[in-house]
Order: structure tokens, then sequence, then C-alpha cells
């Protein structure tokens, strides 16, 4: 006798607004862009790239910097402003003993392997967000001042060519990987102050992409578990269950 499994209906929740679902995919893109880059450059001496073309890939690297960099202050600000709870910063920083009693609950479910279902982000991913958003705040404070003191570009550039030309008059002629016009001792004491700027911008990197792996990890076997359409939210804004989550509204 076959037995019939009577599935129940699914019901569509809305979770993500337009401008949160922008800032993800450009991250992306962004994140993509600047590793890319990034590992170019730091392999530049066995690809055998020339001066002008390490110059190049750093403008580069900065141009797709200063789009990161806008963006993410923008879904920062947007954490503030918006008017959907699940995208502010309340729903999303690990605080409170509330969060931290859903957070042994969704623990929990996951070993029982009956997880507890979100609208907005689940304790876990509330805790790895975060520390996405401080790494990528790292990541983006640290190249901005790196811009600087390496390819003399904004927001820094200007001072930094002041700090190491020999004078007002040889500012113009202060360049990249140039040291006409540049005073050496002005120099070296820039690129001293510039060194832990560099170092903690390349371990946050490896962070960073480390941190990035798990994120996508723990969205694959989230949507392969809970078939909630966690991945096409991003597209859609909507996710879909078959009980009601338990934090929703509705």
């Amino acid at each position: 006798m076959e037995e019939h499994i009577v599935k129940k209906p699914l019901k569509e929740y809305f979770v993500w607004d337009r401008p949160v679902r922008i800032f993800h995919w450009l991250n992306v893109l962004c994140v993509l862009g600047l590793i890319a880059i990034g590992v170019t450059i730091l392999n530049a001496k066995e690809l055998g790239i020339s001066t002008d073309g390490k110059i190049l890939l750093k403008t580069w690297h900065v141009y797709f910097g200063y789009v990161f960099v806008i963006n993410l202050i923008i879904r920062i600000i947007w954490g503030f402003k918006s008017k959907n709870r699940y995208v502010q910063w309340r729903s999303i920083l690990p605080k409170g003993e509330a969060y931290w009693d859903l957070f042994a609950d969704y623990i929990v479910g996951l070993k029982k392997r009956k997880p507890v279902a979100f609208l907005g982000h689940n304790p876990l991913a509330r805790l790895v967000v975060t520390v996405l958003f401080f790494l990528m705040s790292l990541q983006a404070l640290t190249g901005l001042v790196l811009a600087g003191t390496d390819v003399y570009m904004p927001p820094f550039g200007g001072v930094i060519k002041q700090w190491v030309a020999t004078d007002e008059a040889s500012l113009d002629t202060v360049k990249p990987y140039s040291k006409e016009g540049v005073d050496e001792a002005s120099y070296q004491s820039m690129r001293a102050v510039r060194k832990p700027f560099i170092t903690l911008h390349y371990y946050t990197f490896y962070l960073l992409v480390a941190v990035l792996i798990f994120h996508i990890w723990g969205v694959v076997i989230t949507e392969i578990r809970e078939r909630n359409g966690i991945i096409s939210a991003m597209f859609t804004g909507k996710k879909v269950f078959d009980s009601k989550p338990v934090d929703s509204d509705d």
C-alpha cells in the first residue's frame, strides 16, 4: 500500500528590497574584479609584468575599489534608513540575549536536521555577514590609504605627494614608481607609515576570501536543505516557505 505524503503549499514572503539586491550583485562583481587584479599584482614578477603594467593594474584595482567603497557606504547607510526591517542593522548585528537564544535554537535544529526557518538572515548567517562587513570595511579603508601611498590617487594621493615632494614646484613631477621630484628621506618616512596598512590589507584579503568561501558554502547548503529560495531571493527579493518563518510579521 502506497503512502501519500501531503506537501504543504508554499507561500512567498518578500524579504530583500531592490537596493540590497543591487548592492549584493554589484559587490560580487567588484570583489571578483578586485581579487583577479589583486592576485595578478601579487604575482606580477612571476608573470613578467613590466613597471608600466603594474601601474596600470594598480590604477584599475583602485577604480574597482572606488565602486566597491561607494557601494559599501550606500549599503551601510541603507541599513539605517531602510524601512525593511530585514535589511536594518538591528536585524543583522549579533547582539543581545535574544540573538544568542535564537542562535542556540538554530544550531540545535541543524544538528537534528530540522533547521528553524528564518525569512531574514538566520542567526549563523547574521554572524557571518557581520564579519564580512567588518572585513570589507577594513579592506576598503586600507585600500584607500594604499591608493594614495602607492599610485598617488584620491582621496589621500594629493597629501602624500606633498609629503614626499622636494618642494611645491616639483609636485607635478611626482609619479608612481619614479624618484623624480621626490625627497628620499620623506619618501622612506611615508613608506614606513604605509607598511602596516599594506600588511593589514594583505592578510585581510586572505581572511576575507576564506569567509566568502564559507558564506557561499553556507548559502548552497541552506538552499539544498531548506529549499526556501535563498539564492533566487537575491534576484526576486522573495523566499518561499511551507510554514511561517519564525521572524515573519505576516
